[in-house]
């Protein structure tokens, strides 16, 4: 299964947890991926693993400079720049009238900022390939899930940005669309044992009855937004959740 031949993609937070799966999938799927990471040994250990297919950047995606930086690097090592996914994003659970300025600031730039630095950066690149942009939305934000309003308020964020990015971006042929995973990454078991009633009740109300597998279950999920054969749609939600939200 190449179908991602000659794509370029850089991979926010893509050396570890979800995104360590999706430069995993997306390399086996024949890609070439830039992975921007904070963790410098997981980051070295992957583009070590497959030299010709990644490339590693560590840096802080909250900076402008870090996205200008990552765009050149795949132009320099790759040639091109075909994709986006914009993963990473930090914050801590608390609840609302604990969140401090901090918290705030931490997810709004990982999240928000990151994301729109990154797409920034990457525009004129893709608009020379006809590129594809995917970003990560939460189940968090659709529900609003308690002790999580810095994250849920970022990521709903993210999603109205994404929606504008796709229609005024159409005409230049980039499309824009966003995955809502629900996985088992560290964050989620750390989530897991501070608040094993959440876990229990989200588990009991999901269809499948499970978390997904970054790798197997959501990261082809996103192979299929930055193909060919997902052409035709932009500006969507795709919940990659196994049934637990159901958009209308």
């Amino acid at each position: 299964m190449k179908h991602l031949e000659g794509k370029v993609i850089i991979v926010t937070g893509g050396a570890a947890g979800i995104g360590g799966a999706m430069t995993t999938e997306l390399t086996e799927r024949g890609a070439c991926v830039v992975a921007v990471d904070l963790n410098e040994d997981a980051g070295k250990e992957k583009a070590a693993a497959n030299p010709g297919q990644i490339a590693f950047l560590k840096g802080d995606i909250s900076k402008e400079s870090v996205a200008k930086e990552a765009v050149a690097l795949a132009i320099s090592k790759f040639g091109k720049l075909t994709s986006l996914v914009n993963n990473a994003h930090a914050s801590r659970q608390k609840p609302l009238l604990e969140l401090t300025e901090e918290d705030w600031a931490l997810s709004m730039d990982t999240g928000l900022k990151g994301t729109l630095n990154f797409m920034k950066a990457a525009y004129p690149e893709l608009k020379k390939t006809k590129g594809a942009i995917v970003n990560f939305g939460s189940g968090a934000g659709l529900l609003g899930q308690e002790n999580q309003a810095s994250y849920a308020a970022a990521k709903e964020a993210i999603r109205g940005l994404s929606r504008v990015a796709a229609n005024e971006w159409a005409k230049d042929g980039i499309r824009v669309n966003i995955v809502c995973p629900l996985a088992m990454t560290e964050g989620v078991k750390q989530w897991k044992q501070n608040f094993p009633e959440q876990y229990e009740e989200v588990i009991g109300k999901n269809p499948m009855g499970r978390f997904g597998d970054p790798q197997k279950d959501v990261a082809p999920i996103v192979a299929f937004l930055l193909s060919d054969d997902s052409q035709y749609m932009t500006g969507q939600t795709l919940m990659a959740d196994g049934g637990d939200i159901k958009l209308r």
